[in-house]
């Protein structure tokens, strides 16, 4: 079974699973904004508050512009953008956990702003902060939890964030449902001012969880380290498992500095292939975008609405049960099947629906057939792309990439999905408005899936397989493996604990004699920075001395 514990793995896993479940409300976050924005441009009482004089030539009735309604909605991703790459500074300086705080700070001030609002200037710049948190949470609890997570049950608790993701959309579309029908402001302030509850319930508990151990070791705090990875994987500070998983985390990060600094050129031009895992990284944070699904969660509502459909509410409330409950087979089949192998059936499923529904919607206008068609084939889309590509990239995206330059690869492949998503939700009434607008309609949907089609390519040709292997090892197996169709078959060799000892190159290769004085000066200076020379084992137990560990 796909969450079957090993029998080799000693202590408990229970603890780092109960921690990356509860990081991963994050997520609830962005998904509650993204439903609560969709069903909001629709509702009347927010129409009649923020419309600045614009008549909707659909019904007749005061509304917001395509322009003024690209603004409100796109606004937030802008926001991200920024928060995203402000999280590797903020993640390699504070750690992890505690910008997360900082972060759902920023991000209910951004609320408040937003509930308090009577007009669009003061709605933009409370959307633009919560989009600034929630930036800044989208890189580091998929690098918190990657970081925290035994490599037996990596994948699923990493997409757990993608469910909680899926949770808030599912959320926002019952809330307006329930308020929409409100004739007064409350209709919109409601679903806004919940936030707050999401928000208060993370803050709570980021306070109480621990720093990640890799993270600690990257700082040189070999003691912290100890603790923090004891109560994770609730296992005696002396234990011979958990010095054997700290020294291996330690071993790899000297190895890494060996090969160079971790600087933002490394991030592109660094060993080994880093460039081309940040190709992978922000290749699928991009296409993951392209395939559509914001268009459905941003603006399914009021797609709907234009259509033709009767109660759009309910047929948005449709698509985000299906979301949701789609995403739970991803969190076992990524472990069972794979991240690569997945990706590769999410991405063809989905060019088909999309196909499907644009064909049919551009033969049959603004029928009965074409709208159920529709309906049933995005119900389908998402299926795939819950199972798939919603959770396994923000997988991936967390695990490829070396200790030393983590951060810095997460925020800028994160970066990259918000910017299509700034890009998608910004141009998107474009697209399919009427005035202005291509009023593209279905036909839109021959753009997604032809990305789809596209993301096949890239997942084959770009996308290693990351499962059942530590983070360690996807080091070593980027070092051997040259084409990623190869990667599967890959079985790590040694450890780093061995290569740093015998001196060899992750390839097996003998270093140079520039290449042996680098390594011993970076294991110098970590022994100088630690005190000491003796082995990883004593090195940790002397370390802790009188150190109370009774948490």
């Amino acid at each position: 079974m796909a969450w079957h514990k090993p029998d080799n793995v000693a202590g408990s896993s229970a603890p780092a699973i109960m921690v990356g479940l509860f990081v991963a409300c994050g997520g609830l976050l962005f998904g509650y904004d993204t439903g609560t924005i969709s069903g909001i441009l629709a509702m009347t009482a927010f129409r009649d508050q923020f419309s600045t004089g614009y008549i909707d030539i659909k019904d007749g009735l005061p509304n917001v512009s395509p322009a003024q309604s690209s603004q409100i909605v796109s606004i937030l991703s802008a926001g991200t953008f920024f928060g995203a790459l402000l999280a590797a500074p903020f993640g390699d300086r504070l750690g992890r956990r505690v910008p997360l705080i900082i972060a759902v700070g920023i991000f209910s001030f951004g609320v408040m702003m937003q509930t308090l609002s009577m007009h669009i200037p003061m709605l933009l710049a409370g959307r633009f902060f919560a989009g600034l948190g929630v930036g800044v949470v989208s890189v580091l609890v998929p690098l918190y939890q990657s970081e925290m997570a035994p490599k037996w049950i990596r994948g699923t608790l990493v997409c757990a964030y993608q469910l909680a993701i899926t949770a808030g959309l599912l959320l926002a579309a019952i809330v307006n449902i329930l308020t929409e029908g409100k004739e007064n402001r409350n209709a919109f302030r409601i679903p806004l001012a919940l936030q707050f509850v999401w928000a208060g319930i993370l803050l709570l508990g980021l306070v109480l969880l621990p720093e990640t151990p890799r993270y600690l070791i990257k700082r040189g705090r070999h003691t912290a380290a100890a603790l923090s990875l004891s109560r994770l994987r609730r296992l005696d500070i002396t234990h011979p498992a958990l010095i054997e998983e700290l020294a291996e985390i330690e071993a790899n990060h000297e190895y890494e500095l060996s090969l160079g600094p971790s600087t933002y050129r490394d991030v592109f031009l660094g060993s080994p292939h880093l460039g081309r895992r940040i190709l992978t990284g922000c290749g699928l944070q991009m296409l993951q975008q392209l395939c559509g699904c914001n268009f459905i969660f941003y603006y399914g509502t009021t797609f709907f609405q234009r259509i033709g459909i009767k109660n759009p509410f309910v047929i948005q409330l449709i698509t985000n049960i299906v979301n949701f409950v789609s995403t739970l087979p991803g969190m076992v089949l990524v472990e069972s099947l794979g991240r690569r192998r997945l990706l590769m059936i999410g991405a063809s499923g989905m060019a088909v629906c999309q196909l499907i529904v644009a064909s049919v919607g551009t033969a049959l206008p603004n029928s009965y057939v074409a709208n159920v068609v529709l309906i049933v084939f995005v119900c389908c889309y998402l299926f795939f792309f819950a199972a798939s590509w919603g959770p396994v990239v923000w997988v991936v995206t967390s695990e490829i990439y070396p200790l030393k330059i983590r951060a810095k690869a997460m925020s800028i492949s994160t970066a990259s999905n918000w910017l299509l998503n700034f890009a998608i939700a910004y141009g998107t009434p474009y697209l399919v408005g009427t005035s202005p607008g291509l009023n593209l309609q279905a036909k839109v949907f021959f753009v997604w899936g032809a990305f789809c089609a596209i993301s096949l390519a890239f997942v084959w040709c770009l996308v290693y397989e990351t499962s059942k292997i530590s983070l360690e090892q996807i080091d070593e197996m980027y070092e051997r493996v040259d084409h990623a169709w190869n990667s599967k078959s890959f079985q790590p060799s040694w450890s780093f604990q061995e290569m740093r000892d015998e001196g060899a190159s992750a390839s097996g290769i003998q270093l140079t004699e520039h290449e042996e004085a680098r390594r011993r000066t970076c294991t110098s200076a970590s022994e100088a920075e630690s005190g000491t020379t003796m082995t990883e084992e004593d090195k940790i137990i002397a370390q802790l001395g009188d150190v109370d560990v009774s948490y």
